[in-house]
């Protein structure tokens, strides 16, 4: 909780925090509105799916954006429909924020439901870049992802259980 280590005293941080403070904002998580949700690649069919990619194309190069653009769509194409306004926040990596894959996401999220259904959902949409320090809903999602993560890589289910 030192300011000068910069970590848990600017915001909470799953892989950062004691696992005394872990509980302690998962069970304020719990009496949150908050809903989560997630999709998830499994990282060996992922090395599997590079492997014949290089194999077909000598030339193909991973690009983590590639699967990170992927699942985005993924995780709005079933989502997308629900709202009538879909407000994102993406957590910025490295130099470059994430608003156009995230806008790019939603727009093909909407042309699909369009296609899909014959009629376009009037969901209006906003999409920003922040921290967790300045966006407590990007500290969530992490602890959530963070609990998950725990579960698929460790089979650790106590995280997932208090969630």
């Amino acid at each position: 909780m030192q300011l000068e280590n910069r970590k848990t005293a600017l915001a909470f941080h799953a892989k950062d925090d004691a696992p005394e403070v872990r509980r302690e904002v998962y069970k304020l998580l719990i009496q949150a509105e908050v809903r989560f949700y997630a999709v998830v690649r499994n990282k060996t069919a992922l090395a599997t799916y590079v492997q014949q990619q290089n194999a077909r194309d000598p030339g193909y190069c991973y690009r983590q954006n590639e699967q990170y653009d992927l699942l985005v769509k993924e995780l709005f194409d079933k989502l997308h429909h629900m709202a009538s306004q879909v407000r994102g926040c993406f957590a910025k990596r490295g130099t470059k924020p994430g608003n156009d894959a995230l806008r790019t996401a939603l727009e093909q999220a909407a042309a699909s439901f369009a296609q899909r259904f014959g009629f376009a959902h009037p969901a209006t949409n906003e999409v920003i870049s922040s921290t967790p320090p300045q966006c407590v809903g990007l500290q969530a999602a992490d602890d959530y992802l963070w609990a998950l993560q725990r579960f698929y890589e460790r089979r650790e289910e106590r995280y997932l259980g208090l969630i």
